[in-house]
């Protein structure tokens, strides 16, 4: 045994779910840790090949988690946790609710413990105080109102215009399952009565919230915080329904991907700056927040980023493709966040990979399904490059694993891009069973994670100095869906060019901006409107009525990616700009005449030709 000041870390992971899994391996990972203890655990982490990996069985309650850092756990002979270098990373949101943080503080202090104290651990516990929170603190979210009494809350919603789509909310822990989106006024009425007056969740619903419907992409935004600072990790998003094309009951999640592209540069620092003006206001009320700042964001296109909700934990099943892509140190991350020393340098990501899992599930989860299925091909799955199966609802039963929960696998797929990633997790999936005792196979998994981001959007940037009538009809055509393609940015030489406010129109999350030329050259201009484009994430630029010639800087790094619609059939009447291209049209008694779009290259107006219309007779 080495003495006990030179000994590795010893880290207990509380709970026994595939986030658990999740944060286990990872935390293994740290060349500062020795075990990692998993209390209770799982299937996986009972069968885990990597040493570090310890299955204790260990119940989530105060006391047994007390009593297994107080003593150690001795069939593994690891001894007590010491303050120094050791940690307790929770989990569930239950105990963190139920006060784990704080008890343990005053059973052995200075321990480091991740997770937010029991006062923190209120923006999970209460939808009610997360409301009145941020609207005290001007943090967008959807408007809403807060009852106790189910007679307000029914002579409330029966109040309401018959078109005014709300949701409803039991305030309190309801195992993800409290929040209900009824689609007419009877059933807004009927879901009011079903939470307050039926306590179909129990004590969560002692206080409801009615809130209006927001619409857009929703997103998973998590972020470390050490009570001071919080620090954004790379968006996801997860799939709550059961069935594929999002049908069917609500889950804890059937599959995620990461990074999310619907949250661009800018909405990547809106969130971030939320998230921080919580850990404020949270220090700034004497219950300052360590640990993770899970953010439910809706990305609603007119009203910009909104909370819809916070959770005091890593996601299920979002931690399985966030930790994948982590470039640093978790438990140095967590040690430093406990310490109050968070360092956002040292928060590294993979910017070359995206990760994606899912989730493989008893058959007829979330309703009733059977259990006690042997799981067969892990062998198969652990021989795939790039592929990770982290357990949740499995249990060792001598040699063979079995299925123990509804949940029962997340298979987790790393590649260059989202589409390997996909393919490297169905790959996986397909390797597996769950087989009863009668020969039958009762497994069920979604075979479209993630298919919206593989056909994304391609993300438009748009110069202008005029009216951009020209833009109108990708406008529509956007609007329409038969172009698969979102403007992330309009920007303009003119602080009055009327293109600007058509950007402006479509909404907060479309970085609309005035670039003024003064005092600087061709060169510097068109070097500051890259960095705005690529900021707003920009993948192709389209000039639209763009009374400047760009610089040969400018069109080398857009090569390919930039694109001019011309007043006329090119090669005739290069050159010219709007509507001195029609009068000399004109002036020649051309018979015909239309627009051309095409590449923009030094030559101007020489680049290769993309689409030609013929379309007026003179």
């Amino acid at each position: 045994e080495m003495c006990q000041t030179t000994r590795l870390a010893t880290v207990v992971v509380v709970g026994g779910g595939g986030r658990e899994h999740a944060l286990a391996v990872a935390l293994a990972k740290s060349p500062r840790v020795g075990r990692v203890l998993v209390a209770p655990g799982n299937g996986g982490t009972a069968t885990a090949e990597n040493p570090k990996i310890v299955h204790t069985g260990v119940a989530q309650d105060n006391d047994s988690i007390h009593q297994l850092v107080r003593d150690g756990y001795k069939p593994a002979n690891v001894g007590p946790l010491n303050t120094e270098k050791d940690l307790v990373v929770v989990g569930p949101e239950a105990p963190l609710v139920d006060g784990i943080v704080d008890f343990l503080a005053v059973k052995i202090p200075k321990l480091r413990v991740f997770g937010p104290s029991k006062e923190a651990s209120i923006l999970e516990a209460s939808k009610a105080f997360t409301k009145d929170f941020l609207a005290q603190h001007s943090i967008p979210t959807a408007a809403y109102k807060t009852f106790t009494d189910s007679a307000a809350a029914l002579a409330y919603v029966r109040s309401l215009p018959p078109d005014h789509r709300v949701v409803v909310k039991a305030s309190g822990l309801a195992a993800g399952k409290g929040v209900l989106l009824p689609a007419t006024s009877e059933a807004t009425v009927a879901a009011v009565r079903e939470i307050m007056d039926d306590r179909s969740f129990g004590a969560a619903g002692d206080e409801c919230v009615v809130e209006t419907l927001l619409t857009g992409p929703e997103a998973s935004c998590l972020a470390f915080c050490d009570g001071k600072t919080a620090v954004l990790m790379p968006p996801a998003q997860d799939h709550k329904r059961a069935l594929d094309g999002d049908e069917g009951l609500n889950t804890g999640g059937m599959g995620a991907y990461c990074p999310a592209s619907c949250v661009g540069f800018q909405l990547f620092q809106e969130i971030e700056k939320m998230c921080q003006t919580t850990v404020e206001k949270m220090a700034e009320r004497g219950t300052p927040y360590v640990g993770v700042l899970y953010a439910g964001m809706m990305l609603d296109p007119l009203r910009g980023p909104q909370v819809l909700e916070f959770n005091c934990r890593f996601g299920d099943p979002e931690t399985q493709v966030l930790l994948p892509l982590l470039d640093s140190d978790l438990y140095q991350i967590m040690s430093d966040c406990c310490d109050g020393n968070l360092d956002p340098a040292a928060i590294r990501f993979r910017d070359d990979a995206a990760a994606a899992t899912v989730v493989c599930a008893a058959r007829g989860y979330p309703a009733s399904y059977p259990k006690g299925m042997a799981v067969q091909g892990l062998p198969a799955v652990a021989k795939r490059p790039g592929a990770t199966a982290y357990h949740a609802g499995t249990r060792a039963d001598g040699k063979v694993l079995r299925c123990s929960g509804g949940r029962v696998l997340a298979i987790t797929g790393v590649g260059e891009d989202l589409a390997q990633a996909l393919s490297t997790a169905y790959e996986a999936v397909n390797e597996l069973s769950f087989v009863d005792d009668d020969n039958n196979r009762q497994m069920h998994f979604r075979t479209d994670i993630a298919q919206k981001a593989v056909r994304r959007s391609i993300k438009i940037g748009v110069m202008g100095s005029t009216r951009g009538t020209a833009l109108k009809p990708v406008i529509d055509a956007i609007a329409q869906n038969t172009l698969q393609a979102e403007i992330v940015a309009v920007l303009s030489n003119r602080s009055d060019a009327p293109i600007l406010d058509k950007g402006k129109a479509l909404g907060p999350s479309v970085l609309t901006r005035f670039v003024s030329s003064k005092n600087l050259s061709r060169h510097q201009y068109d070097a500051e409107c890259t960095s705005i484009l690529e900021e707003a994430g920009a993948e192709l630029i389209l000039l639209v009525g763009y009374m400047r010639i760009l610089s040969p800087a400018f069109t080398r790094h857009w090569k390919g990616r930039c694109l001019n619609v011309h007043p006329s059939l090119l090669p005739k009447y290069a050159g010219g700009m709007d509507l001195e291209v029609h009068q000399a049209v004109l002036d020649a008694k051309e018979t015909h005449t239309g627009c051309t779009i095409h590449e923009v290259t030094e030559e101007v107006d020489g680049g290769p030709i993309v689409l030609q219309k013929k379309k007026v007779n003179v």
